[in-house]
């Protein structure tokens, strides 16, 4: 989608919201979001990511903010709770600001941390929530991805293994030696081809994510070019492009799993509410609340950064 960089830029409010508590190694997430003719649209791209890579997300805000969204068949969308690789005794805290929700996906994997600390923790979700999936971020060897799948199923079933190891042969071998379900993130929305790992067949499970595949058109097409269930996950977005995550959920002809999209527990405040429904979030759009656009507004410096960087993804679209 074609929009003029001085209209975009007109567009832009920077945000930087505080977090509960330390995810992706990060206390503070920035974003830029973009005030469009039709909608709110997020770029958000985290900020190691190169032009290449992040031009992906500025095309997703821009569909948001100029484009329009798809019909739907689903008004509201299943969401999990997301319990960070914090103690085991702090998941309670957690999970209490996810009502409703009756599956969790627990970090693990965590530099620093072992395996039986991931075990504990997802015992603790597991004595709370009835269904359990985990997330490596591809942080295992395959040997010990095939140690923690049997280590975590001990106590109770596991959901799936999501992005377990990183490359996809890796996946195929975890998916040939481990009687859980393997689910492919970073596999697809890092890869050059996103399908390559449907090919080989080392995945049960494909986690879509709407900005780093460049918006919600981009990620349905891929959703119906492959034979297996889809979730739809946050890249720790606003409400803004959690808006956008429950448009694609909410247009998928098939929908078997929560998907991902309530990572706004975790921000001490963010830009609007998106109030759950009985474990569920309404799909609809979002409008960010002007007061909380300016309490929360970045440091000038860091709205230059991202004006810089703006114009460097928009060169590559």
């Amino acid at each position: 989608m074609a929009v003029a960089l001085d209209d975009l830029l007109e567009r832009l409010h920077v945000v930087a919201l505080p977090m509960r508590v330390r995810f992706r190694g990060i206390m503070i997430r920035e974003v830029a979001l973009i005030e469009g003719p039709t909608g709110w649209g997020e770029f958000g791209a985290f900020v190691e990511y190169e032009p290449p890579e992040a031009a992906h997300w500025l095309a997703s805000g821009i569909e948001s903010a100029y484009g329009t969204r798809p019909p739907v068949v689903r008004d509201v969308i299943p969401i999990n709770a997301t319990v960070p690789a914090v103690p085991a005794a702090h998941v309670p805290e957690v999970l209490e600001r996810f009502p409703g929700a009756r599956t969790a996906k627990v970090k693990v994997a965590e530099p620093g941390q072992s395996l039986a600390d991931d075990v504990a923790r997802v015992n603790a979700v597991r004595a709370l929530i009835p269904t359990v999936r985990v997330d490596a971020n591809g942080g295992w060897t395959v040997e010990q991805a095939v140690a923690a799948a049997a280590a975590l199923t001990a106590d109770g079933p596991v959901e799936y293994l999501e992005q377990p190891c990183k490359s996809v042969d890796e996946l195929a071998e975890v998916r040939r030696r481990v009687a859980i379900a393997v689910a492919a993130d970073e596999s697809i929305r890092k890869a050059a081809d996103p399908l390559a790992v449907v090919r080989a067949r080392a995945a049960d499970i494909a986690v879509l994510k709407v900005a780093p595949l460049g918006g919600v058109a981009a990620l349905l097409g891929i959703a119906a070019e492959i034979d297996i269930p889809v979730v739809i996950s946050s890249a720790l977005d606003t409400a803004v492009g959690i808006a956008a995550g429950l448009a694609a959920a909410g247009a998928l002809p098939r929908l078997e799993h929560a998907c991902g999209l309530g990572t706004g527990g975790l921000f001490v405040e963010d830009v609007a509410d998106i109030a759950p429904v009985d474990g569920g979030l309404p799909v609809g759009d979002v409008t960010p609340d002007p007061a909380r656009l300016a309490a929360l507004a970045a440091p000038a410096g860091r709205r230059d950064w991202w004006i810089a960087r703006v114009r460097e993804c928009h060169a590559l679209l």
